[in-house]
Formats: C-alpha cells, structure tokens, sequence
C-alpha cells in the first residue's frame, strides 16, 4: 500500500508543478506523510482547507486503488499529511489554547461555543476537554457550519 500512496503522491505534486520531498511513516493512526516544499502555502491554504482536501483525495484514490488490486483487502490505513510541519504545529496551538478555554468554562460556568473547524481540530479540542475535570464538550451543527461547545459538566 505504501507503493501505492508513493505513486500517488509523485503524480499529485508533479501534477500541481510543486518542488520538494515527502517522507511516508507507517504509524497504528495510518501513514504519516511529511511534506517539505518552498511553496507550502500552496498546499495548505485558507486555514488548511487545502490541506485537507488534498488529504481527501489522496485517501480516496488509495481507497480505490487497493480495492482494485485486493477486492478482499479488508485493511486500510489512512493517510494524514502535513506540510512544512503546519498540521503539527496547529495541533499543539489547538491543545494550548484549549487548555485555557476550558479553563475559562470552569471559572464562569459559562458555555463557549467555537467557531466551525474541522473534524481533526475538533477532535483535539475534545480530547483536551476530557483531560479536564469538570468539563465537557460536542459538536453541534452541520457540514460548514459544525462547531464545539464547551460546557461545565453537569456535576458541577
């Protein structure tokens, strides 16, 4: 599979006239693919919704290219990029202000409601709300307009 997703990635980038090395980590979450490129913005876009896309689409075409070649192959790893190390950094960003908007919740008793953001982010923004005591969180809404609140458990 990783053959697979090297061949995808090459025509991508070649395809998007973009300079620059990637390297694929075989993780227990999926492959793990680092891309280091001068043009990086390119790649990420508007608060990463390129990124995201582009991740979409290279999962999509791996999905489909090894039920093709396996029509019985039952595992499939997902594939998760990151570009000049945006993805990574946005996380940590994410856990740390989390942090402090949980923080805010427990003080007030009041609810926060969020911004939209995506799955990924929203995903980490709840797990740092679950290592907080007191604290809990969903998300509400629909597609684009999807988003978290945070609110004090109902135990306090």
């Amino acid at each position: 599979m990783q053959e697979n997703l090297s061949e995808i990635l090459d025509n991508i980038l070649g395809l998007l006239l973009l300079e620059g090395s990637y390297e694929i980590e075989d993780t227990n979450e999926g492959f793990l693919v680092s891309i280091d490129t001068k043009d990086a913005g390119r790649l990420i876009g508007f608060k990463g919704e390129s990124l995201d896309a582009l991740q979409l689409l290279i999962n999509q075409i791996l999905a489909h290219k090894v039920s093709k070649e396996n029509p019985s192959a039952d595992e499939f790893k997902r594939v998760i990029l990151d570009v000049a190390g945006w993805k990574k950094q946005k996380e940590e960003e994410l856990k740390s202000i989390a942090k402090i908007w949980t923080q805010e919740v427990l003080e007030s008793g009041q609810i926060m409601e969020l911004e939209p953001m995506p799955a990924w982010q929203r995903r980490i923004i709840h797990m740092v709300a679950q290592e907080t005591e007191g604290i809990q969180s969903e998300s509400v809404g629909e597609g684009k307009d999807r988003h978290l609140v945070i609110r004090p458990s109902e135990k306090n």
